[in-house]
């Protein structure tokens, strides 16, 4: 009984060595476990070098940014020809200069007949010289700039959905020129040709921005100049451009929406002063003709225009909604 206990045991334990070292070999275990052991040695290998391609990928895009931000940030003081050239003008720096001029004249001349004096002859020619043609530079540029923005979106889709269809960029950017309105047409007409000149595609849409200085433009030169540099998926990316621009420009339309009851209280009260002296002046004309002829109410009318003028733009600023 003794025995057979024993040899009981001994073949249990022949049997529990034998099943911890013939069963990994026997069941293919041990080739998985090499099989593992490769793929985790090979892992940190195409681990770095997806890292290293996304690290170059990243280093480009920033490298792009950079260039962009820099090129903003020199365009903050514009020569005079780009200005003109911005409002859509064709005018030179002289033809402007000589325009001023005469503009300067005839305010001069506007006011000194009504024989107020030489200081308001000559604040009036100020104005008229240097006020008004760069107000309606600025007035012609943002009238520009919303014409612009307005026809972005559909040019961009149209891109999209020619890059999608098989056409190269360069022939989407020519159909934008046929179909699109101005200024959007003259101004991808202008990427065409600084191109064709040997200027990459993707530099000279990023100089877009230089003509035209609105986000919505320099997000559409980032991305093409991004995929021209790194390479991409250009109608997903610039599907993704259309959404921004849609998105910002639904933005646009509640941020005016909101403001519209602030600029009505503007305007209302801007001109209430000047509708009550123009009726004053209806009924009793020698009761506000004192403002006019006496040096105190002289004194008086430029200190009260100053005031309106301030208030004015402190509450423009305030209804001046940037984002």
């Amino acid at each position: 009984m003794q025995s057979l206990a024993l040899f009981s045991l001994v073949a249990i334990a022949i049997g529990g060595v034998a099943w911890v070292f013939l069963y990994p070999i026997l069941s293919g275990e041990r080739q998985a476990e090499r099989r593992r052991a490769s793929v985790a040695q090979n892992a940190p290998q195409t681990m770095r070098v997806a890292r290293g391609t996304q690290r170059a990928r990243r280093e480009q895009v920033e490298d792009t940014l950079r260039e962009m931000e820099l090129r903003r940030k020199k365009q903050k003081q514009l020569p005079l020809s780009v200005r003109i050239s911005q409002a859509g003008l064709n005018w030179s720096a002289q033809k402007f200069h000589i325009i001023s001029a005469m503009l300067a004249l005839v305010g001069f001349a506007a006011v000194w007949v009504t024989g107020v004096g030489l200081i308001a002859a000559l604040a009036a020619a100020f104005a008229a010289g240097f006020g008004v043609p760069r107000w309606l530079l600025k007035f012609l540029k943002k009238r520009r700039e919303n014409k612009f923005i307005a026809a972005l979106p559909d040019a961009v889709d149209v891109i999209v959905r020619g890059v999608k269809a098989g056409l190269p960029l360069l022939d989407c950017l020519k159909m934008i020129i046929n179909e699109a309105p101005e200024p959007l047409s003259s101004e991808f007409r202008q990427i065409i040709e600084t191109q064709a000149i040997g200027v990459p595609l993707g530099e000279a849409c990023a100089k877009l921005y230089e003509r035209m200085p609105l986000p919505e433009a320099n997000f559409f030169g980032i991305v093409v100049s991004i995929q021209q540099k790194s390479g991409g998926n250009l109608s997903e990316a610039l599907g993704n451009l259309s959404r921004v621009l849609r998105d910002r420009k639904k933005m646009k339309g509640k941020i005016k929406a909101m403001s519209m009851e602030a600029t009505a209280s503007a305007a209302i009260i801007g001109s209430l002063p000047l509708v009550v002296m123009g009726i004053v002046s209806i009924t009793s004309p020698a009761y506000i003709g004192l403002l006019f002829t006496e040096p105190l109410g002289r004194m008086m009318l430029v200190a009260s225009a100053c005031w309106m003028t301030m208030g004015m733009l402190v509450m423009r600023k305030m209804i001046n909604f940037d984002f």
